[in-house]
C-alpha cells in the first residue's frame, strides 16, 4: 500500500507540473514570437499541440486525484442524516454508500476498459499530437479501478477501526506551528480595558506578562 500511495502521489503531482510547465512555455512563446528580433527563430517551434497534451494530461490527473480524494477522505458529502442516526444504523449506511460508490466506479472502469479495447483495434488518432485515442481513454479503466479499490480500501479500515479518513478544509499545512511558534501576550490590555483571555491556565508567559 505504501508503494501505491507514492505511486499514486507522484504521477498527481508530475501530471500537474508537466501540464503547467507545458502551459507556461506555449503562453511565452506566443508573446515572444511578436517580437521582431525573436520572431523568425521562434517560429520554428510549434506548440499547437501543448493545449491537446495539457487537456489529456488534466483528464489522467483528475481520474487518479479522484481516488487520492476517497483514500485522504476529501471529496465532499451529504452526510446530516447518517450523523443524526445512532451507532449500528451509521455504520450500516456508511458501508452501503461505500460499497456502492466501489460498485459504481466499477462499472465504469469495465464499461471503460471494453471501449478502450475496441478503440485500440482502430486507427484514431489525436488531432495534434497523433497520439492513438486508446492511450487518452485509457484514464478511465485505470482511474475508475483505482477509485474502486479506494472505497474498498477504505470500507475495510472502516470496519476493523470504526473511523473513516477525514481531511479538513479549513486546514493550511504550516499555520499551527506558526500560530503555536508565535509569541503571543494573552494578557495584553490593547483595549487599555480587557485582556485577551484571563481563563488561558496554558498561557505562554512573556518578559511582559511576568512583570
Amino acid at each position: 500500500m505504501t508503494f501505491l500511495d507514492a505511486l499514486e502521489e507522484w504521477i498527481i503531482s508530475t501530471l500537474m507540473a508537466a501540464a503547467t510547465l507545458v502551459i507556461f512555455v506555449a503562453v511565452v512563446h506566443r508573446y515572444l514570437v511578436g517580437v521582431p528580433v525573436l520572431q523568425d527563430a521562434l517560429l520554428r517551434f510549434d506548440f499547437t499541440w501543448a493545449q491537446e497534451l495539457c487537456i489529456y494530461m488534466f483528464v489522467w490527473m483528475a481520474k487518479f486525484g479522484a481516488a487520492y480524494g476517497v483514500r485522504t477522505g476529501i471529496h465532499v458529502g451529504v452526510d446530516v442524516l447518517i450523523n443524526r442516526l445512532n451507532g449500528p444504523w451509521r455504520a450500516r449506511f456508511i458501508v452501503l454508500g461505500l460499497l456502492a460508490g466501489a460498485l459504481f466506479t466499477g462499472i465504469v472502469g469495465t464499461l471503460g476498459a471494453s471501449f478502450v479495447w475496441h478503440m485500440a483495434h482502430t486507427d484514431q488518432v489525436s488531432a495534434d499530437l497523433e497520439m492513438p485515442m486508446w492511450l487518452v481513454y485509457l484514464a478511465i479503466p485505470c482511474g475508475s479501478y483505482l477509485m474502486g479499490f479506494r472505497f474498498l480500501q477504505v470500507c475495510v479500515a472502516f470496519l476493523r477501526t470504526g473511523s473513516l479518513p477525514h481531511h479538513d478544509h479549513g486546514h493550511v499545512d504550516g499555520l499551527e506551528e506558526e500560530a503555536a511558534s508565535a509569541d503571543i501576550n494573552w494578557y495584553a490590555l490593547d483595549d487599555n480595558l480587557h485582556p485577551h483571555d484571563l481563563t488561558r491556565a496554558d498561557a505562554p508567559r512573556t518578559e511582559e506578562t511576568a512583570r
